[in-house]
């Protein structure tokens, strides 16, 4: 395969086989779970003034997960096809899904639950093959510490995260969040980092750069660059090789709200996956669960119509990579054996009475293309010259988006 050249001025340094192999996964579940599911009113309801702490901290006893809530989560992200999964470990309100070892007594050790959720979550991940990844908060509206005593508080938070690397067994990733609400700090990036080469040398390291600084390179360490609620870009320029990632929620908040009914539809959906694929970039969905850990079942639905898609695609979306191969009206990826050209948004043939069907034109492939098929149902694909005459979906079927595999 042919590395597409408006990514040589980015990719100038090795890429790390674990970085390879996380590319390779291409779609992760990121889950946001806490005392604020309690709540139902989204992840950062502490911060309000109706939630203070003290207030908050009450909801932590009515936070106790049914116990098959890892098992019935790591199958619910397997059928859709994620290969990881990145759970809050511990999110901006300071409340820690683990056992914090004595650092804390705001966790799930010292609550009704009883349990660590983490080791729950873990292990579950193992026994399904997929790889755990851990969401750890870098700001806190807990520790008093942060506020009025940095240096303690970094202690405080590298200690916590010498925890999460040596009572879990192989860690996929750790995937921070919050620096960027005070940049000019010292957050001691070299030792934080340094934890975890330390205990998981082959953990993916990512820190959210926020819904401002997307694509930003960061500290040296850093493994991959962050896209929150945006479409990938090719980032800035850096010595390293990194890898992306875009975050997005099916509704507007992360964490479970109840009233928050703002649902993107599965075209938007399916397209942001394929815009991430087309820029070599992971795709980090999240679904915030009900508070015995359950899904909301519009959540488990998106799951299950995703799963579909990439089962009728023949899984085509792991191991892709942008090409040199150009078109128009599509997007070219490829795995280095095949070439897939994406059709976005083909409507449905059907009688007129029963469908408003809807007008889409054919794309250009600028190669010599061989063998040419359609990827959900196997048919040859019609041609003219370098010309695809793109066809609807039979009735009875309507994935969005089609792909064809060829080979040049």
């Amino acid at each position: 395969m042919t590395e597409n050249s408006t990514l040589k001025h980015y990719y100038h340094g090795k890429i790390m086989t674990y970085v390879e192999n996380y590319e390779k996964m291409a779609l992760g579940l990121f889950v946001h779970f806490g005392i604020y599911s309690v709540i139902g009113k989204g992840e950062w309801i502490n911060f309000s003034k109706t939630y203070p702490n003290n207030v908050y901290a009450k909801y932590a006893d009515k936070f106790n997960p049914k116990k098959s809530w890892a098992k019935n989560l790591v199958s619910a992200a397997k059928k859709t096809g994620c290969k990881y999964i990145t759970l809050t470990t511990r999110h901006h309100d300071g409340f820690s899904l683990y056992d914090t070892k004595g650092l804390s007594d705001f966790d799930t050790l010292h609550t009704a639950c009883g349990r660590d959720l983490v080791k729950e979550f873990v292990d579950e991940c193992n026994r399904q093959g997929v790889a755990p990844f851990f969401y750890h908060t870098l700001l806190d509206w807990r520790n008093k510490d942060y506020k009025e005593n940095f240096p303690a508080y970094i202690d405080y938070l590298v200690k916590s995260i010498e925890i999460l690397c040596t009572n879990y067994g192989k860690v996929g990733g750790f995937w921070f969040d919050g620096m960027w609400e005070n940049p000019a700090a010292d957050w001691q990036e070299d030792r934080l980092y340094g934890t975890i080469r330390k205990y998981q040398p082959e953990a993916m390291i990512i820190n959210n750069t926020g819904l401002n600084a997307l694509g930003q390179a960061g500290h040296r360490e850093l493994d991959a660059v962050t896209f929150e609620r945006n479409k990938p870009r090719y980032p800035d320029n850096s010595e390293k090789y990194h890898a992306c990632e875009m975050s997005q929620v099916l509704n507007d908040h992360w964490g479970y709200a109840k009233n928050d009914c703002n649902y993107k539809s599965f075209a938007d959906i399916i397209n942001d996956l394929i815009d991430c694929r087309a820029f070599g970039c992971n795709y980090l969905l999240n679904v915030g669960p009900l508070p015995n850990g359950d899904l909301r079942t519009i959540d488990k639905g998106f799951l299950e119509l995703i799963g579909a898609w990439i089962k009728a695609n023949k899984n085509f979306i792991y191991g892709v990579k942008p090409c040199d191969v150009k078109g128009e009206n599509t997007k070219i990826l490829s795995d280095g054996k095949y070439y897939y050209a994406v059709v976005k948004n083909v409507p449905m043939k059907a009688d007129s009475n029963v469908a408003l069907g809807g007008e889409f034109g054919n794309i250009r492939i600028f190669a010599d293309v061989k063998y040419p098929v359609w990827l959900d149902n196997g048919e040859k694909v019609e041609r003219k010259g370098n010309e695809i005459i793109v066809k609807p979906f039979n009735y009875g079927n309507s994935f969005v988006t089609r792909i064809i595999r060829f080979k040049i």
